[in-house]
């Protein structure tokens, strides 16, 4: 009992005072969504997310117990079951909007998706500890990223584009801080962002161009793709061939290159049959919403549209015109910051803006003096994933970032994001309420 009291009085309630605000707040205008422009209020989303946000803050709380230094030995199994609920979600899941992600009966469901990144997290906390002694060898690097990558493909066959991206920002952070050699990092960034750039381009060119171009069709389009590939993939055998018979360094840099190129054109290739219309429809119309503006690119048009009618201080609260006339597609979860700044204006943003930057700075600062690698490593890749959440969702809704379905963590509606958030978010500061433990 004196345990639990220390533990109480040394969680930073700062973090979890500026959570509560954020779903305060998000309760508030998920209620302001379901309002019409006659003032009917059509949706109870709101009580759900009351009950969501107040179980997810005693999640919060329950998590904080949790002893840190015994978590390392159930991660295999919390991973393992969490990814066969995956596995079960992709053949007997529900369907919901297009994606075969949730798992429940009538209208209660979750998204095993979500609880898997903090699945991931731990799991891969613990092996990036216990391979300390590799250093960064290269055999290091592809089992950590396969611990990422498994989930990821089983997440993008739901298809869920969306939360599979989360999985690259979360592997990054708690990589560099675990000591994954920086090349590698640059050779999944590099990766990632070809193969985003040769999934979209090519799409796009094809909208608004009678005849593409051949330079691009050659990433594209068989068989021209395909004697691409061959010539990628025989390039780096010989580079692999020259780095162990003559041992010179820039064979090995041939080989690094030409493997990101191949590896990026094929999950290109992927994406253009794995992704469904609509989800490859919204990452073109991220270039020039002008494309579809009555289809894909209505949801940022209008978007844009209700920030900016927003001003310094906005139209008031249950005055907002781009949501009550129903304009604003998916406005409780995808698009609340659009609801939020015509209603509360720039001044609303940026109390959102200074309460997430106010939770990432105090998540940084509750790692003083812990020792644990694996406890570290663990709140880098929540930390990751709270700003990728939070950049990608409101960079979406400014109509700077791709449409991509990714929520904003404690605002948006919906339960399985914010329990698994709070989950984490309850560990970590479990791990800083305990960190100067030995």
């Amino acid at each position: 009992m004196i345990a639990i009291i220390k533990i109480v009085r040394s969680i930073d309630w700062f973090i979890l005072l500026a959570v509560t605000i954020l779903m305060a707040i998000g309760i508030l205008f998920i209620y302001s969504s379901g309002v019409t422009s006659s003032g009917e209020l059509v949706s109870s989303e709101y009580i759900r997310q009351i009950i969501w946000a107040i179980s997810g803050i005693v999640l919060i709380l329950m998590a904080t117990l949790l002893e840190p230094k015994r978590l390392p030995d159930y991660t295999p199994i919390i991973y393992v079951c969490t990814a066969s609920m995956l596995i079960y979600t992709r053949f007997f899941g529900k369907v919901v909007n297009g994606a075969r992600s949730w798992l429940g009966i009538g209208d209660f469901g979750i998204q095993p998706s979500e609880f898997m990144k903090i699945a991931t997290m731990l799991f891969l906390a613990k092996y990036l500890e216990s391979s300390r002694h590799e250093g960064s060898s290269i055999r290091r690097f592809v089992i950590s990223f396969g611990i990422v990558l498994f989930p990821m493909v089983l997440i993008l066959m739901q298809p869920d584009f969306g939360t599979a991206l989360v999985f690259l920002p979360l592997y990054l952070a708690m990589a560099y801080v675990g000591g994954i050699n920086r090349r590698y990092l640059v050779f999944i960034t590099s990766f990632g962002t070809i193969a985003i750039v040769l999934t979209i381009v090519p799409l796009w060119q094809n909208l608004i161009t009678a005849s593409p171009s051949l330079a691009l069709r050659l990433f594209y389009e068989a068989p021209y793709v395909y004697y691409i590939l061959g010539v990628i993939a025989v390039t780096f055998i010989l580079a692999v061939l020259g780095l162990r018979f003559f041992k010179k360094q820039y064979y090995y840099w041939i080989a690094f290159f030409a493997s990101i190129f191949g590896l990026a054109m094929t999950a290109s290739l992927a994406g253009h049959k794995v992704l469904k219309g609509y989800q490859l429809m919204r990452l073109v119309v991220f270039l020039d919403p002008g494309i579809d503006p009555l289809g894909a690119g209505w949801h940022i048009l209008q978007s844009i549209t209700a920030i900016g009618s927003g001003g310094l201080a906005g139209k008031g609260f249950l005055q907002g015109t781009q949501s009550h006339y129903r304009y604003l597609p998916e406005q409780s979860t995808d698009f609340i910051f659009s609801i939020i700044s015509e209603e509360m204006g720039f001044v609303g943003g940026l109390v959102i803006f200074t309460l997430y930057l106010f939770i990432l700075i105090r998540l940084v600062l509750s790692l003083r003096n812990v020792k644990s690698q694996f406890q570290i490593t663990f709140v880098s890749g929540l930390y990751g994933t709270i700003l990728f959440h939070f950049l990608i969702n409101i960079g979406m809704a400014m109509g700077i970032m791709p449409i991509t379905g990714i929520p904003l963590l404690f605002l948006s509606y919906g339960g399985s994001s914010l329990w698994a958030v709070s989950l984490g978010l309850g560990l970590a500061l479990g791990i800083g309420a305990r960190r100067y433990e030995t």
